[in-house]
């Protein structure tokens, strides 16, 4: 019996292309192929490929990669309450270390020399100010600027100053442990 079943297989989703974090799903992003059914493997089957469509990445998905239901979306990554800041950060900014999918960030604003008082004092903006990001996804390096790119989806009070200090340069990127902390 169990030689009989061995041999049947099961026609599944996989990816086609790679898909970053976020982005909207579409038909050519996906493909099909055929696996040995095992209950214990969480997977999508060909035939709800078009229910797919349109739904969001949840997290990065690999062209090649068996694609498992948990990993698409139909809601928005950026919650109620929260912005998607982008961060630009220059090699110096962040751990020489490359950043993985779903890796935790702490994207710390640096002081500003120029927001420091005549009496050596650091201001309210000079002083480091830590952003914690729910989630964060970082992206490529841009040949002509060497800089990384990350996108952060802060709480909305905190959308605004991080952009501000990001405009200005005046943000590193501390990679933190998997609890977050």
């Amino acid at each position: 019996m169990l030689y009989a079943t061995s041999g049947q297989r099961t026609a599944v989703v996989i990816v086609a292309r790679d898909v970053p974090v976020g982005a909207q799903i579409t038909k050519e992003d996906l493909g099909e192929a055929s696996i040995a059914f095992d209950p214990a493997v969480k997977s999508v089957k060909a035939a709800k490929a078009d229910t797919l469509v349109s739904q969001r990445a949840a997290v990065d998905l690999q062209a090649g990669s068996l694609l498992s239901p948990t990993q698409v979306t139909d809601k928005s990554l950026v919650s109620a309450g929260e912005q998607l800041v982008g961060v630009s950060v220059k090699p110096s900014q962040l751990p020489a270390t490359t950043l993985a999918p779903g890796q935790k960030v702490l994207i710390v604003s640096t002081p500003d020399p120029d927001a420091a008082s005549a009496g050596g004092k650091a201001t309210n903006e000079a002083a480091p100010r830590p952003f914690r990001p729910r989630w964060s996804r970082s992206g490529s390096r841009l040949p002509a600027t060497a800089s990384w790119f990350v996108d952060a989806a802060v709480p909305a009070a905190d959308g605004p100053a991080l952009t501000s200090r990001v405009a200005t340069g005046n943000v590193a990127l501390i990679v933190a442990s998997r609890d977050g902390s």
